[in-house]
């Protein structure tokens, strides 16, 4: 007994002082690290760093546009494990996104690797990520490649216009509807003509979206695999994700094959839809390294996530906020019945004289990006930035909904106001700071264009049909515009409206 106690004690004082050493070692990095002038920030925990700071039931991009309205507009903070540097102003994202990241930090620091990494979002600088990129945005989500398009939008919108018809007086969920609508729409742009399981692979996507985002941010505990063993994420996303793999897997295949019996056109119009782009540029080998069904899948897979939840949340909230400012539905609302009086079907360029319903959509982007905090990058090398030290392998947050929101930029940020937006140069495709739901620079959003689009198509339809209302005795001061948890900043609460159809001689 008396030699249990000893080896107890021992035990004991050996983790002791196991841990002693630990937090010395820490320190004293820490230490090190603080002798090249990071940016300013809080100070942290052992071990969680500056976690506990996060975890206050705010959402993330809130509490880091406190932290950097008490510390400044370039913070540093440590997630667990992680260094990572907060970038909340105009100026500071101008010199942060100059700077050659690396690819997006691996997820779970390879715990997990979906087809190597090689989608256009976590690929790494260099050759293969540049030609793919150049692919992307000059074939695959070009001008003329969205235009092709036209007639998946007009017959998907055409479903949703008249599934409203039936409903007169009812209330219509339309966040439910638009989650819908714009993952038909990337659906059948990616694969061509409507594809067996189409509800099944679009439901699988969203799932493993769901589980993805879970599980990214438990990787910002320490104990992340101890975590994860318990919590049954990884199993959840990657049985999710081997399901979208084998569907994925097939519908290439397919193409494959049509493309080897001489049919080259999956489209709808029988022109070519982004899986044919792609085993077209695989067969030319112009990306310059070999392209396999795996690469495919990656680029696919982007087009999944980027393409849908996005587009749905900016078309959800700018209802929302027309419901709120009366008189800007109204404006909206007589321009697109003015414009495209007598039309059936609205066309790619009818969209374009809609000035008014761009501004619209512009200060909806503004007010609620659809990424609030910029896909995390890692510096490749030490940096400089505003004579603070950036080191190597830090990982790097710009918050574009605070940078929207800063009335060091905007006047009278908080309120919904498109005319801040006339006679002003401002955009945001990049070249302006002070907007940036899209990003900038190398790894600025290739599908901005094919969003935007399905965007305007889906806001002027629902203005030119209908007229809309809240459930009597809702005052629109009181809807709840608050943000829901996730990777996009989409409402919590489903929009849910009353549509009166309206005639047009």
């Amino acid at each position: 007994m008396e030699t249990q106690n000893l080896s107890l004690i021992f035990i004991s004082l050996l983790l002791f002082i196991s841990f002693i050493f630990l937090l010395f070692q820490r320190w004293n990095n820490s230490k090190t690290t603080l002798k090249k002038r990071l940016p300013p920030g809080p100070w942290g925990l052992p071990f969680i760093g500056n976690l506990h700071q996060l975890m206050n039931g705010h959402l993330p991009y809130h509490t880091l546009r406190n932290l950097s309205q008490k510390y400044g507009p370039i913070i540093h903070l440590r997630l667990g494990e992680i260094s990572t540097i907060i970038v909340s102003s105009s100026e500071m994202a101008k010199e942060i996104l100059k700077i050659k990241f690396a690819s997006r930090p691996a997820l779970m620091h390879g715990d997990i690797v979906f087809y190597n990494y090689t989608d256009i979002g976590n690929f790494p600088w260099g050759d293969y990520w540049r030609n793919m990129r150049k692919v992307c945005i000059l074939e695959l989500l070009s001008s003329k490649m969205v235009k092709s398009f036209s007639s998946i939008r007009q017959a998907e919108m055409s479903s949703v216009i008249s599934s409203i018809n039936t409903m007169p007086g009812d209330l219509i969920n339309l966040s439910d509807k638009f989650n819908w609508f714009t993952s038909c729409v990337t659906c059948r742009s990616v694969c061509g003509k409507v594809v067996h399981d189409q509800d099944k692979l679009i439901m699988l996507v969203k799932d493993v979206m769901s589980f993805y985002i879970g599980f990214e941010l438990a990787d910002m505990f320490p104990s992340r695999k101890w975590l994860h063993k318990f919590n049954g994420l990884k199993s959840k996303l990657m049985k999710a994700h081997a399901k979208v793999d084998v569907l994925l897997e097939n519908i290439i295949n397919e193409h494959k094959e049509n493309r080897a019996n001489g049919k080259k056109g999956n489209g709808e119009s029988g022109g070519e839809d982004l899986i044919d782009v792609l085993l077209r540029v695989m067969e030319s080998g112009e990306v310059g390294t070999p392209i396999t069904n795996k690469n495919i899948k990656a680029v696919i897979f982007d087009m999944f996530i980027g393409g849908a939840e996005t587009s749905s949340s900016t078309i959800i909230w700018t209802m929302a906020e027309l419901i709120r400012n009366p008189s800007v539905m109204a404006k909206a609302q007589l321009e697109v019945r003015e414009v495209l009086k007598g039309k059936k079907t609205f066309e790619d360029a009818d969209l374009e004289e809609l000035k008014y319903l761009k501004l619209v959509i512009k200060e909806s982007l503004r007010l609620h990006p659809p990424v609030p905090l910029l896909l995390p990058r890692e510096s490749r090398e030490e940096t400089s930035i505003n004579g603070y030290i950036i080191p190597v392998k830090t990982r790097v947050l710009v918050n574009v909904w605070a940078i929207g929101r800063d009335p060091k930029y905007w006047h009278n940020p908080e309120s919904y106001i498109p005319e801040r937006f006339e006679n002003s140069s401002v955009d945001f495709r990049g070249n302006h700071f002070e907007l940036l739901p899209f990003g900038a620079g190398r790894r600025i959003c290739p599908g901005m264009l094919f969003g935007l689009t399905n965007v305007g198509h889906s806001l002027a339809e629902l203005l030119y049909h209908f007229d809309w209302k809240l459930p009597d005795g809702v005052n629109p001061n009181d809807l709840d515009m608050t943000e829901g948890e996730g990777a996009t900043v989409s409402r919590k609460a489903d929009l849910c409206l009353i549509a009166t159809p309206f005639g047009h001689s």
